[in-house]
This record gives structure tokens, C-alpha cells and sequence, in this order.
């Protein structure tokens, strides 16, 4: 019985990774915690 990986194709990292790395969702990420956290001092002073 033949392996199925013995005739998968071989990519190199850029056709592999299919896309442009453009670092974007590390600031959507940075600025939506520090959302999250000013949300939570706010509501901790209000409610604390």
C-alpha cells in the first residue's frame, strides 16, 4: 500500500503561507487589548 504524502507536492514558505505577511493584525490586536483593558478600569472604577 503506497504512502498518500509520498506524492504530496513540496512548497517553500511563500507558497505555502499563500498571502502577503503585512503585520496588520498586530495592531488590530495591541489596540483592541488596550480597549479591553481601559474598558475594565473604567468599569472597575465605576463599580469597584
Amino acid at each position: 500500500m503506497a504512502n498518500e504524502n509520498e506524492h504530496a507536492p513540496v512548497l517553500n514558505s511563500q507558497q505555502a503561507r499563500q498571502g502577503k505577511e503585512l503585520g496588520v493584525m498586530r495592531w488590530v490586536l495591541h489596540i483592541s487589548l488596550a480597549l479591553c483593558v481601559l474598558a475594565g478600569l473604567v468599569l472597575w472604577a465605576i463599580y469597584g
